[in-house]
């Protein structure tokens, strides 16, 4: 049985607003969803511990997808959220793959937690998969190796682009744009040709989506490296 760890965020709001944020919940579930069989286990983690908060925009009827929605009518998947461990319980040396979501709260608390850090390096020393989607992302800009260079130093990668938060009209409440610091830590950046589609970078054990279009084709890809067709 191969097991799975992902990690949501728990910032609630804008840092220094009152603007709710969160996980967008479809991010979370249509990975979640394509593993969900007794082949593996999957935990769920947040940064603190305790609920998660969703992203209410993620809910919004125009977003919500019928599988999202099935899930968030489901109470045994909902309680999961809503007591999560924090990644500070968590033993990443077990786990097969690490997965961060995204919502716009994880560039408030994935960045510089030492806990996310130290679990990438750990997956993936062990031969193990890093994934991530969207602002998921954040999680990797300042992981670093034991020779002190970033993790995602010339890389492929992908993840929500500039233009992207241009058109979310978000540009003016993030503490930065992953794009640019993806691009600033040297690694090799891409992104689809059109906004808002499906779009997944893969480099030997490191797999980006690059929007809340991106989930399950960031899992087939996992997949694909777990059975051993992505070597």
């Amino acid at each position: 049985m191969k097991k799975i760890m992902i990690v949501n965020t728990s910032a609630e709001y804008y840092e220094g607003t009152r603007k709710p944020t969160g996980l967008w919940l479809g991010e979370l579930v249509h990975f979640y969803d394509y593993f969900n069989s007794e082949d593996y286990q999957i935990d769920l983690f947040n940064i603190n511990g305790g609920e998660t908060p969703i992203d209410p925009v993620s809910l919004n009827p125009l977003m919500l997808d019928k599988l999202t929605k099935a899930y968030y009518n489901d109470h045994t998947f909902m309680e999961k959220l809503k007591n999560s461990p924090s990644i500070r319980e968590a033993n990443p040396e077990i786990y097969d793959v690490i997965y961060f979501t995204g919502g716009h709260g994880v560039m408030f608390d994935f960045p510089h937690n030492m806990y996310i850090q130290d679990a990438v390096n750990e997956v993936y020393r062990q031969g193990g998969v890093v994934a991530a989607v969207c602002h998921g992302i954040a999680a990797l800009l300042n992981v670093k190796d034991e020779n002190g260079r970033y993790f995602i130093d010339r890389k492929q990668i992908t993840g929500f682009s500039n233009a992207e938060e241009i058109l979310a009209n978000r540009k003016r409440i993030v503490p930065f744009m992953l794009e640019s610091e993806l691009k600033i830590r040297d690694a090799k950046y891409n992104k689809a040709k059109v906004p808002f589609r499906p779009f997944v970078q893969v480099d030997n054990r490191l797999v980006t989506g690059q929007n809340p279009q991106s989930p399950k084709q960031v899992a087939q890809a996992v997949a694909r490296i777990l059975s051993g067709e992505g070597k």
